[in-house]
């Protein structure tokens, strides 16, 4: 089969395609035949060792020394199975699907095993292969915060970075928790976030949020550019601080500022749950999230699809188609 591996850290053309054998699964695994991927900015930042130097050390010894562990990257997936072990019971050949391995990677390939109670869930029908693929990245990261957040009915929760993928996909999961949600973006975003949900939509290229004089019952930074102590006084007395891109020195700071507040901070890490995907499937399924597409990239075109994604404007998710349906 062809895969996508990155030869070492460094700039989008240290990815290169490769013939490498098909896997094939054992007995309590399904065989995917992928038809989708995605670029993600944890793609990115994988390839390029996008790492604060806090996390040099720790992240070379997960990772790998001087190239990543795991060369083939691609964080969620849409496919179809292939073959199944003769132990799996939820899944079948034939059956479409949609997949998170998250920090396992492996979608930039044709094929990849996936264990049966992996982050994997059947493709809802409303929606494309192509969609499907970039429900979980955004989709995941956006619940696993808004649910730790306790974001609830009737709250006024702000979203900073509304037209990312986590953004795009915050702002349609907390209108389905009937949240009253406040969206930032850039000028050229504000009216697809207006058609996400967005109850107000903020232009931060012009107006500084925090200068409004309003206060929120949560905000929720999914890109980590929100200014910590003019944020902290913009959120509700027992409050929450969401925060998606918390380094070790950005929780330092922030609970430093927090101090004194009893706001709470949401941050932490997450690695995708069956429970997490069949949830992003359910609301799919409904018509409350629709992944917003930016941009197609053929296979052979992942290092112009990096390159775009690195340079931080994306809207929304970038795909990668991988074979024909």
């Amino acid at each position: 089969m062809k895969a996508i591996i990155c030869t070492k850290y460094g700039p989008p053309e240290v990815l290169k395609m490769v013939d490498i054998a098909t896997p094939v699964p054992n007995d309590n695994q399904v065989l995917i035949k992928i038809f989708f991927t995605t670029v993600t900015v944890g793609d990115c930042r994988v390839r390029g060792f996008n790492v604060p130097p806090s996390y040099w050390l720790p992240a070379k010894l997960a990772m790998g020394w001087t190239k990543p562990r795991q060369p083939i990257l691609g964080t969620e997936l849409s496919g179809v199975v292939e073959k199944v072990g003769k132990n799996v019971g939820k899944y079948k050949a034939g059956d479409k699907v949609f997949a998170y391995p998250g920090h396992f990677c492996g979608g930039y390939a044709e094929f990849i095993c996936l264990d049966e109670n992996a982050c994997m869930a059947l493709k809802p029908e409303n929606l494309s292969f192509e969609q499907a693929a970039a429900l979980s990245f955004g989709g995941i990261t956006a619940w696993f915060f808004l649910e730790k957040g306790q974001v609830a009915k009737g709250e006024k929760l702000l979203i900073y970075g509304a037209s990312g993928s986590v953004g795009s996909a915050a702002v349609q999961i907390a209108k389905y928790l009937g949240a009253e949600v406040t969206a930032v973006c850039s000028t050229g975003n504000l009216e697809m976030v207006k058609r996400l949900g967005a109850d107000k939509v903020i232009d931060y290229t012009t107006t500084d949020f925090t200068d409004l004089g309003e206060q929120f019952d949560a905000v929720f930074d999914t890109v980590g550019k929100t200014d910590i102590a003019k944020t902290i006084k913009a959120i509700k007395p027992n409050g929450r601080y969401l925060h998606s891109v918390t380094t070790p020195m950005t929780e330092l700071k922030i609970r430093l500022n927090l101090l004194g507040t009893d706001i709470k901070l949401v941050g932490g890490t997450y690695t995708g749950s069956v429970e997490q995907i069949n949830f992003i499937k359910k609301i799919a399924a409904e018509g409350f999230f629709k992944p917003v597409i930016d941009r197609q990239y053929r296979f052979d075109e992942i290092v112009a699809a990096h390159e775009y994604v690195d340079q931080g404007h994306k809207k929304g998710n970038v795909t990668i188609k991988v074979v024909d349906e």
